[in-house]
């Protein structure tokens, strides 16, 4: 039953919230420090070169500089939940294997939970005593926003609507296809980490080239000061950003689309 739910699930066309996790939205704080840099970068060049061109690019590089120096620990913050979700599943099965149901299961494991999805899970065993279980378990899975956590929901589900049997055997399953995917993903992420030194470096140099040149080289740069060499310019600009988005491109994860999701409203 669970295999047909998915497999189901799959032949779905993609929804707003799977478009929204394809193309991840900033928090206002995220978006605010993101217009800020773009100003700096904008007034930094401008005021440096007196080109617009020049000013255009400071902005859009600054727009874009909090991905290229993306700090380790939000790169590995999916891997950290897909690990946090495989240590509650274990939980729960080792709960219900001495005789508690699924509703006592996860009341008994929220204060154990992982402290990355701890929240999600207190506010679903105090939910389960006044809703019924499969609402809350969707709600758990539309707070939590992963797609391992949506396969522990399905499970969940089906096994309060007593459709699932040896619900043990599969969330034992699921862990463990969890854990080997965090592994997976974190050699991946591993593997990229030349890609993601690349971009840092080229962006280093050609910062520090341009730093040069408007140092001491004025008169290398007097034929970008026409409307002719800005045209250049913005040419050699945007073939210098192609590459960066190319590279940037390769070295970030994307994301996988979830099996469960709640439009907006409902």
């Amino acid at each position: 039953m669970l295999a047909v739910t998915l497999a189901v699930s799959g032949l779905r066309p993609p929804s707003a919230e799977r478009a929204r996790r394809r193309f991840p939205s900033n928090t206002p704080y995220e978006l605010l420090a993101r217009f800020g840099l773009a100003c700096a970068g904008a007034v930094l060049l401008g005021v440096a070169t007196g080109w617009p061109v020049a000013a255009l690019g400071g902005a859009t590089m600054g727009f874009f500089l909090m991905e290229l120096v993306s700090p380790q620990g939000a790169r590995h913050a999916p891997i950290e939940m897909t690990e946090a979700i495989a240590v509650w599943t274990e939980q729960l099965r080792d709960t219900m294997a001495a005789a508690a149901g699924l509703q006592h299961a996860i009341v008994a494991t929220a204060p154990l939970a992982p402290p990355t999805i701890r929240p999600g899970i207190e506010r679903a065993a105090m939910a389960a005593a006044r809703e019924p279980l499969p609402d809350v378990l969707r709600q758990l899975a539309s707070d939590l926003a992963d797609p391992t956590a949506d396969l522990v929901v399905t499970a969940l589900v089906l096994a309060a609507s007593g459709d699932a049997q040896d619900l043990g055997e599969v969330l034992s399953t699921i862990a463990s296809s969890a854990r080997d995917d965090a592994i997976m993903r974190r050699h991946v992420d591993a593997s990229r980490a030349r890609t993601r030194t690349a971009v840092r470096t080229i962006t280093a140099i050609a910062l520090f080239t341009l730093v040069g040149l408007l140092t001491v080289g004025h008169g290398y740069l007097r034929p970008y000061s026409t409307a002719k060499g800005q045209l250049v310019l913005a040419l050699v600009l945007a073939c210098y950003g192609a590459g960066v988005a190319v590279l940037h491109r390769m070295a970030r994860e994307r994301p996988v689309d979830r099996i469960l999701y709640r439009e907006a409203g409902r």
